[in-house]
């Protein structure tokens, strides 16, 4: 019997009692009011969303109204709770276009989250493994000793590849991609922050490898890789891999309608393309909040990978917690919010927030075209909150 079910039957006990005891003290010989066990909790239900929603408008009213811009999306127990678009497209119009549900916008750093469930599902065809060196897949990469699981949980040690290519990339007009900075890296070999699995070590490079060594074990482009193996089978229509393969130059705007800005006393400025964009696997993903909506009902459904494969993403990769932190496969975590799991992206005029807490099976998408903060306390505050919450539905099945 589920929790639902259980919840509805007390109410219906209890309803039944009140009107019991109503005849008998009035006297009435009417025939008692049949009470519907599942209307009850839909009722009942409906109430605890519309507060919860609530809850939501009055948390992230306040942060558009101090210059939040962008759409968020709130789900709980499977069920969504509350989604809002904040602003505008592009602030640098005078007539300016509203922001829309099903805009996408530049994940940033939560596209590593992606980029370690592709290599996952790599793991589950038994074209990799997480402990092989990834010269077996790059042997051109000119470091001993670092594995796949070292990139996965930021153990590598490596050097930054946006520093080396600040240094040996003059040319800014011209699309930096992973095959370039593998090649940078083989000939310039710069020297690395540290040794293989020394320690935890927030470094880009590690996924920038990681999309490479998918296009190598997969033998697809990793942007086709992605549509064909995770944002297909998840429904994630929005969903794409910006790629600047075929480009020679680097245009003045990513063509996208939902464009980044960097904010400034004077007020936002429409962020330009980089010649960095062309580096994917570490950001360069666009979504919408209702396609990682999707996503995260295909994690709790076990879509893509069982369960026995998919836990791995959220096990600390480091036995030393930073700052009470540690790091999986493309998930954060946190000992001060135990089961939740997270990411935060910043990347060229775009920020954006992915929470999942997996307890109270809550989850919360925040993204934003403007490099605006958005308070790490304020979001953990509200999906941590349970002064108000759904009753508990069973997990979907695969």
């Amino acid at each position: 019997m589920t929790k639902r079910r259980t919840i509805g039957i007390v109410l219906l006990l209890l309803v039944g009692g009140l009107v019991c005891l109503c005849g008998r003290r009035c006297g009435h010989g009417k025939t008692a009011t049949v009470v519907n066990v599942d209307s009850l909790f839909v009722d009942l239900n409906k109430q605890w969303v519309t507060r919860r929603a609530e809850m939501a408008e009055t948390t992230f009213g306040n942060l558009a109204r101090g210059g939040m811009n962008g759409v968020v999306l709130y789900g709980e127990q499977g069920e969504l709770v509350y989604e809002k678009a904040f602003g505008w497209r592009d602030l640098s119009k005078r007539q300016k276009d509203s922001l829309r549900i099903d805009d996408a916008f530049q994940l940033s750093s939560d596209s590593k989250m992606f980029t370690a469930e592709a290599v996952m599902l790599l793991k589950a065809d038994g074209k990799l493994d997480y402990d092989d060196d990834i010269r077996k897949y790059i042997p051109e990469f000119p470091y001993e000793g670092v594995t796949i699981r070292h990139l996965l949980n930021h153990r590598s040690g490596l050097p930054r590849y946006d520093s080396m290519a600040d240094e040996f990339w003059p040319d800014r007009k011209k699309p930096f991609s992973n095959e370039a900075m593998i090649k940078m890296l083989a000939e310039k070999r710069p020297e690395p922050y540290g040794t293989p699995g020394g320690g935890y070590f927030y470094n880009n490079i590690n996924y920038a490898l990681l999309a490479s060594v998918v296009e190598r074990a997969s033998g697809r482009h990793f942007e086709d890789f992605m549509r064909e193996r995770v944002f297909g089978p998840c429904g994630m229509e929005h969903s794409y891999i910006y790629s600047m393969r075929n480009d020679t130059t680097v245009s003045l705007y990513m063509p996208t309608e939902v464009h980044g800005h960097d904010v400034y006393k004077s007020g936002p400025v429409k962020a330009q393309n980089d010649y960095l964009n062309g580096v994917m696997g570490d950001k360069i993903m666009f979504s919408t909040v209702d396609d990682l909506w999707r996503f995260n009902l295909a994690l709790d459904a076990r879509l893509l990978l069982p369960d026995s494969l998919q836990a791995e993403a959220f096990v600390p990769g480091s036995p030393e917690w930073k700052n009470d932190e540690n790091y999986g496969f493309g998930w954060r975590m946190s000992k001060l919010y135990p089961d939740t799991y997270f990411h935060f992206g910043w990347w060229k005029g775009y920020r954006s927030v992915i929470i999942r807490d997996v307890r109270h099976r809550r989850f919360l998408a925040v993204l934003c075209n403007t490099t605006q903060q958005i308070p790490t306390e304020t979001v953990f505050g509200f999906v941590s909150d349970t002064t108000v919450m759904l009753p508990e539905a069973e997990a979907l099945k695969p």
